[in-house]
């Protein structure tokens, strides 16, 4: 119990900085000086601060245990003070409760109270740039790792992950996703002499129930569909009597590994042959899949199963994380945490009981990896 009520004091302690990104908000620097028998490089880069602690043991394989201490602004409307952590009925609101400092709180405890007997090498990889632009962030961590021949074989980022029940879900990818920005290009006119314009919006009117939430793969036993979602489409003057020049129309696809950016594109000009328009896609991350029945997977999977009895799934859903930089280096990641129910909202919270099961979950991996 001893342990457990370190794992909260650690927890209160990291919540009450106001690290809103990139401003680290002193974290890492407390976090090195609290892991002090590691040993820390800083990166630093672009006004982001990032540190990698990490300590062999022995000549085993490398874990290595990603976050970030950076939180999104509170905003305004919550019932109490965002940065002044406050316990009520089992549960603790501030902002980055779920989103993710119980997750470093419960990684850097379990690593702080381990025995010397690991078999290999353990390592912390810590961020402040993960929910601004993350330029500079893990990237930039994981470009030095690669120099210094430091990548770890296996990679846990505790983000939260489960979805009603602690311990029902692990991610073992992500979804990519592809921005779409498409022109519509047509000629402007008099409502009343329609013949003597290009309409684009009469011209899209046909395409949209083509496109508009359509599935361009059926996914697999992995992944969803990918399907793109249109996001926005604006056109004209606001005026009655003018039709539009141009119209603009944005869109999501958040993408498996049978879509690419590529057949995207071929698909937006088998619908928009014949028209005339110019189209932007930018590809902001990449799907990544870990295999299911990968050693990380599996012994995440038992610590899960006797800390809480849980039988946990394993899915792609949701956004994008910060595994899409770690997974093409040939690592295999992981991503597990508290419930995600409130993160980036008014009065984020996550209970006590779930800290205390993330800390035991990781403790025991270590334990016995």
């Amino acid at each position: 119990m001893e342990k457990r009520l370190d794992v909260i004091d650690f927890f209160l302690k990291i919540l009450s900085a106001e690290s809103v990104t990139p401003d680290d908000g002193g974290l890492l620097s407390y976090i090195e000086n609290y892991l002090s028998d590691f040993e820390a490089t800083w990166i630093n880069e672009g006004g982001v601060k990032n540190i990698f602690l990490t300590k062999k043991f022995g000549e085993g394989k490398h874990l290595c245990f990603a976050g970030h201490v950076d939180v999104v602004p509170a905003g305004e409307g919550w019932d109490t003070n965002p940065f002044i952590p406050m316990i009520k009925d089992g549960f603790i609101y501030a902002r980055g409760t779920q989103d993710m400092k119980s997750g470093v709180a419960a990684f850097v405890q379990a690593v702080r109270d381990m025995d010397d007997d690991f078999s290999g090498r353990l390592s912390l990889l810590l961020t402040s740039d993960e929910e601004g632009d993350g330029t500079y962030g893990t990237q930039i961590v994981l470009k030095h790792l690669k120099e210094k021949k430091l990548l770890p074989d296996y990679c846990i980022i505790a983000e939260p992950t489960c979805e009603t029940t602690m311990g029902d879900a692990i991610k073992i990818g992500r979804r990519g996703s592809i921005n779409g920005f498409l022109t519509l290009k047509g000629k402007q006119g008099h409502a009343a002499y329609p013949e003597k314009a290009i309409n684009p919006i009469h011209n899209i009117s046909s395409i949209l129930p083509l496109i508009a939430g359509h599935d361009l793969d059926d996914g697999d036993s992995n992944f969803a569909p990918s399907k793109l979602v249109i996001t926005d489409i604006r056109a004209g003057m606001e005026v009655t009597n003018v039709t539009p020049n141009a119209l603009k129309m944005m869109f999501n696809v958040r993408n498996s590994t049978k879509t690419s950016k590529e057949s995207l594109r071929r698909f937006i000009e088998d619908k928009f042959k014949g028209l005339e328009y110019d189209l932007e896609l930018q590809q902001g991350s990449y799907p990544f899949i870990t295999n299911r029945e990968s050693f990380i997977v599996n012994r995440l999977k038992e610590a899960i199963l006797e800390e809480t009895g849980v039988q946990t799934k394993l899915s792609t859903a949701g956004g994008t994380s910060d595994g899409r930089h770690i997974a093409p280096y040939g690592i295999e990641v992981v991503e597990f945490g508290v419930i995600n129910d409130r993160i980036h909202g008014l009065n984020e919270r996550t209970s006590i009981a779930e800290v205390e099961n993330l800390y035991n979950i990781f403790a025991t991996i270590v334990k016995r990896f």
